[in-house]
């Protein structure tokens, strides 16, 4: 065995078969943009961190980018520009210290050797690739990346493969030296991260401060507050003691909007306690009203249980609803017998009317030119049924009155007539009349107030006057 198969190693040995995935790699894939799988669970180094630009995480960019002191073409493009395979199979690599075996091909054409010993520099070309897009992208632990990138400056030098070794290895130096950088800068971007989430919190807490100080809204501000606490449970990255700090602030708030909140309903429902107490008392005194048959009287205490009822607030829409029936209820069965008297009493104006109608007919069929005396005696008796009759409908009594008047006044026109001299009316016989036709005014009042004592008094007065005057009538037609 030579020496140089010596140096080998056990890479003498004729290679395995590649997997499938192995034997498609390309000469294009010495770069990051054909990682192998056990790649594939580490971070996407495609998204941008905060603070750079796109271009600086663009992945094809990040991964064909050589470090300083890379060659500016990729090893894979052309694995005998870094290596070769001599006569008896042995594989070598070209640094800048020399050539070094790595490893021995007997499988066949030399530059399938060389290709296979390229694709584990592309293996590791792929590693630092990934490794450098995630130190510029933030995306994992820069003490970590750093220790990775240490050990493959490491063993780079020495691994069993073809390619820009030197450069690939200063490269992953290069990452040595930018990690602490890095980290700088990924602490920065946690700190701007954390002070943002701060933010928002603090803004949440503000808002629910002003909520608990201000809102009389209750539902939507109470909507509102259970919307912050699910908007809060999204908002991470912030270090215990702060957090907890601000959710103090937002508890303390929502714990007084609740206190405000409950104070106010509290109030509102001894408000409403007090209201329906006051309605159930004008409940029971318009039922103690409603039998009563003082229809004026009953009806101006009527009117002014309305006026208080409506003065006193709501005591909520069902419970209102309720009072207000019961009320309404007493304040019908009072107006429904009122409405039931009003109708008998004008049933019987009617029939007066009409009675008074056939007694105006039959004193207008009188003919005091044939017979003045009689006529004189069947007039005087036809008024005493007249004003036997009682009340008429208010919109009849002036023309009835009116009738009877033009009778007497053409009973007396004849009489007039037959004296030879034509006396003047006596002025108290006048008088009497006067005060008959207001006696019957004051009455149509009352009875149009409902009000029972004036009518009464009212009557009695029209009785007495229409009798004084009947008698004057008399007096007077006797001389």
């Amino acid at each position: 065995m030579s020496s140089t198969e010596n140096a080998a190693g056990p890479a003498q040995l004729q290679p395995e078969p590649e997997p499938a995935e192995s034997q498609a790699v390309t000469a294009e894939a010495g770069t990051a943009a054909a990682p192998t799988p056990g790649d594939a669970a580490l971070a996407d180094p495609t998204a941008a961190a905060p603070g750079t630009t796109p271009q600086e995480a663009t992945p094809q960019e990040s991964a064909v980018a050589p470090a300083p002191g890379a060659a500016p073409e990729a090893a894979g493009s052309d694995p005998a520009r870094w290596g070769r395979v001599d006569e008896d199979g042995t594989v070598y690599v070209r640094t800048a210290a020399g050539e070094r075996a790595v490893g021995s091909w007997q499988a066949g054409d030399p530059a399938a050797g060389l290709a296979h010993y390229a694709r584990r520099y592309d293996d590791l070309a792929t590693e630092v690739s990934l490794l450098e897009a995630r130190l510029r992208a933030h995306t994992g632990n820069p003490s970590e990346i750093k220790a990775k990138a240490q050990a493959l400056a490491e063993s780079i030098p020495s691994a069993t493969a073809v390619g820009d070794l030197d450069g690939l290895a200063a490269r992953a130096r290069a990452m040595v030296g930018t990690a602490d950088s890095a980290a700088a800068e990924s602490r920065a971007e946690k700190a701007a991260a954390r002070a943002a989430q701060i933010a928002r919190k603090e803004a949440l807490a503000a808002e629910a401060e002003q909520i608990a100080a201000e809102s009389t809204s209750w539902k939507a501000a109470g909507d509102r507050l259970k919307a912050i606490v699910e908007e809060w449970k999204t908002i991470r990255g912030i270090d215990r003691k702060t957090d907890e700090a601000l959710w103090s602030r937002f508890a303390a708030a929502r714990d007084a909007f609740g206190r405000r909140r409950g104070a106010h309903f509290a109030a509102l429902d001894a408000q409403r306690g007090e209201a329906r107490a006051a309605k159930q008392e004008l409940i029971a005194e318009a039922q103690r009203l409603s039998t009563s048959t003082d229809w004026g009287a009953t009806s101006a205490a009527m009117r002014s249980l309305m006026d208080r009822w409506k003065a006193v607030p709501r005591t909520g829409r069902d419970g209102d609803d309720d009072l207000w029936k019961q009320f309404r209820a007493a304040q019908d069965v009072f107006f429904s017998a009122r409405a039931e008297q009003d109708r008998a009493r004008n049933a019987e104006q009617l029939a007066n009317q009409h009675r008074k109608e056939e007694l105006l007919t039959e004193a207008e069929k009188l003919d005091p030119t044939t017979d003045l005396r009689g006529a004189q005696n069947a007039l005087r008796r036809i008024q005493e049924r007249y004003d036997a009759v009682g009340h008429v409908p208010r919109g009849a009594m002036r023309q009835l009155e009116d009738r009877m008047q033009a009778v007497e006044q053409r009973v007396r026109g004849a009489a007039d007539t037959s004296r030879a001299r034509v006396a003047p009316e006596n002025p108290m016989v006048t008088s009497m009349r006067q005060a008959v036709a207001k006696a019957e005014e004051q009455l149509g009042k009352a009875e149009a107030a409902g009000d029972a004592v004036r009518i009464e008094r009212a009557r009695a007065d029209l009785t007495t006057r229409r009798e004084w005057l009947a008698e004057a009538e008399r007096s007077t037609s006797r001389r």
